[in-house]
């Protein structure tokens, strides 16, 4: 545990002898109290509390975060809302991806999922609401029909592939994805 992190269980431990009540219960009653301004909850709890500003604002920065579910896909998040019927496509993709090899790794970040086996080979973005993009690292291949640069898209890839429809996903796309996981091995 970091020096930051023991002050803060120590804060916290302190807040709850000084109140009676723990730092959760505390952050609950804020949350509770229907803003997120951060001067309203802090004013609150210097007045109510009462509490020194330290642990006011400390209760105030963990209230104001995010209640984000950390249960959810992050799969699902991506292809949800209006890029929810972009889904079965990402899907045909995994699966085609997944027969390359045991070692294929579908790792999810906040705006695509990056396929991995030694090292990136490919990713893929739901990046409109009716379009995915895959980007796909191949060295010395240069940019034909579908296969065009990446140029900017993405520095993470050296390649891109537009597709609208599932037909998109094409045995050419499949062959440089294929052609990708071979070079990252």
């Amino acid at each position: 545990m970091s020096a930051i992190d023991d002050a803060f269980a120590t804060m916290k431990k302190n807040l709850a002898e000084k109140t009676g009540k723990s730092f959760a219960a505390w952050v609950n009653i804020a949350r509770s109290l229907g803003t997120d301004k951060h001067s309203d909850i802090v004013a609150y709890l210097k007045k109510e509390a009462p509490m020194g500003h330290g642990y006011a604002n400390a209760v105030a920065l963990e209230a104001r975060k995010s209640d984000v579910i950390v249960d959810e896909d992050p799969v699902d998040l991506l292809y949800s809302g209006d890029k929810a019927s972009l889904r079965p496509m990402y899907d045909v993709i995994k699966a085609t991806v997944a027969t390359f090899g045991k070692d294929v790794e579908f790792a999810p970040k906040k705006t695509y999922v990056s396929l991995r086996r030694a090292r990136q080979f490919a990713l893929v973005q739901p990046s409109t609401a009716t379009r995915v993009d895959i980007g796909i690292n191949l060295r010395g291949v240069a940019p034909v029909s579908k296969l065009e640069a990446a140029g900017t898209w993405n520095g993470m890839v050296s390649h891109r592939v537009r597709l609208i429809t599932l037909a998109d996903f094409n045995k050419d796309v499949k062959a440089w994805l294929k052609q990708a996981y071979e070079q990252a091995g």
